[in-house]
């Protein structure tokens, strides 16, 4: 496979690491193992339940992922070294992005219908004991309309940043850093889904047993997706998962919680954007418990996620290359073996 443009010289610039595009393309690889898993479990989960994918939907998704990798891989394996990083970081990552939004929420329903008990309960009571409980915060934002409308807005912002990400990253060179997050934002999904398979839960409203029209000023037709869509899974009315209409199931750990974090540890470094998109997704994790109906232990959870799933995708930078400082200071001089073997000091064996 040939280098990408840019790889054979160290970067110079400040934010070294985030520009090397061959370190970038060994982290795209690697983000290829964990979709590949979570592509394969859906196959597997849908062949052993009753569920099926609604397919001119996920047929549509699956089809614009696979021409923008086309065009990326196309463009990488033609032009070798002339390889434009920014051309195919860009729309690989958008590529791997759909694909993978298309994998993880047809895969949350798969774990969803394993069916173990329901956790709201005990979800419940872990905030309670932490001295947070959730209904006072409800309350409090239903009697504030205009915080409740600041916060449904926010809640809604967590898929705008997926495609504006790899925009932003890659028009700022941080190539390396893009692929950061992939791997980073891959591995809090598929950890997110394993746990919800143990601690399944539908939410605050249910926990409660509040009934939403007590706070009108409050948008709750998300918990009411949730609410729908686990009690039909569980019953096994639920069978045809369109893409379009899945609900966001997983409550603990809350990947809204976890996904504002990546995002704005990925956007930090990127001057007039970071400070923005910090205060944007504070509000997204401020908008969680009571628009998304999440234990407040959800948030903790998410939030620890995403920082071990960052560490997580970092150590794997380090470990790539310390390995390969390894294998070049152990692998043979072969211009100081020639010199020597001219001198007659050396043969050319191994």
């Amino acid at each position: 496979m040939t280098a990408v443009k840019g790889s054979a010289e160290p970067p110079r610039n400040s934010h070294k690491i985030d520009e090397d595009p061959q370190a970038a393309w060994q982290l795209f690889n690697a983000n290829w193992l964990i979709i590949a898993v979570m592509g394969s479990l859906l196959a597997l989960g849908l062949t052993s339940t009753n569920l099926r994918l609604e397919p001119i939907a996920f047929g549509t998704t699956l089809a614009i992922a696979a021409a923008l990798l086309a065009v990326a891989y196309h463009h990488r394996l033609t032009r070798g070294d002339r390889t434009d990083p920014k051309l195919f970081f860009s729309l690989g990552t958008i590529g791997q992005v759909i694909l993978t939004c298309a994998i993880v929420g047809p895969l949350s329903y798969v774990a969803g219908a394993i069916g173990y008990p329901l956790q709201d309960q005990a979800l419940l009571s872990v905030d309670r004991a932490l001295g947070l409980d959730p209904e006072p915060i409800i309350r409090y934002v239903n009697d504030h309309p205009w915080l409740a409308i600041i916060l449904s807005r926010a809640y809604g912002l967590i898929k705008w940043p997926l495609l504006g990400i790899p925009i932003v990253l890659v028009l700022t060179a941080r190539y390396a850093r893009l692929q950061l997050f992939m791997l980073a934002m891959s591995v809090a999904l598929a950890v997110a889904i394993a746990i919800s398979v143990f601690v399944p839960a539908i939410g605050t409203y249910y926990g409660l047993q509040l009934p939403p029209a007590r706070y009108p000023n409050i948008d709750t037709s998300v918990y009411a997706g949730q609410l729908r869509d686990i009690l039909a899974l569980r019953d096994g009315s639920l069978r045809e998962l369109g893409l379009f209409k899945l609900a966001g199931i997983v409550s603990f750990p809350s990947f809204h919680a976890a996904s504002a974090v990546l995002y704005m540890w990925a956007l930090w470094p990127v001057r007039a954007v970071g400070g923005i998109a910090a205060t944007i997704n504070i509000l997204m994790i401020a908008a969680t418990p009571v628009i998304g109906a999440h234990y407040l232990i959800d948030l903790v959870g998410g939030i620890l996620l995403a920082v071990a799933s960052i560490l997580a995708a970092t150590s794997y930078l380090k470990w790539l290359k310390r390995t390969q400082r390894t294998s070049a200071a152990s692998a043979p001089d072969w211009s100081q073996k020639l010199v020597n073997c001219a001198n007659g000091s050396q043969t050319l064996s191994p």
